[in-house]
């Protein structure tokens, strides 16, 4: 099976900016802010972090299974397969 070196290093600034916003959502709650803004901030970060596990799912695609894809036994691409169903599987139980 041929592998893919796939990198998410963009995704890097997108979990800083994540992790300044629960840090932002820390202090709301110690101060004690209305309970609307909170959640409103925890709504932004949960779709945050959806969006980079979207680009990291996406490019796990792109990259480490439509390499994997090229050239492999038919056990293998059905292996690879398999994998990416687990996953649809695990997230759609989140």
């Amino acid at each position: 099976m041929k592998k893919v070196k796939t990198t998410h290093g963009e995704q890097v600034v997108n979990l800083k900016r994540i992790e300044g916003q629960v840090r932002g959502i820390q202090r709301m709650i110690e101060q004690g802010d209305y309970c609307v803004d909170i959640l409103t901030q925890l709504h932004a970060v949960v779709g945050a972090m959806k969006r980079v596990e979207t680009e990291v799912f996406k490019k796990h695609l792109e990259g480490c299974v439509a390499g994997a894809l090229e050239g492999a036994s038919s056990k293998e691409r059905q292996k690879k397969v398999d994998e990416v169903i687990d996953l649809l599987v695990r997230f759609k139980k989140g």
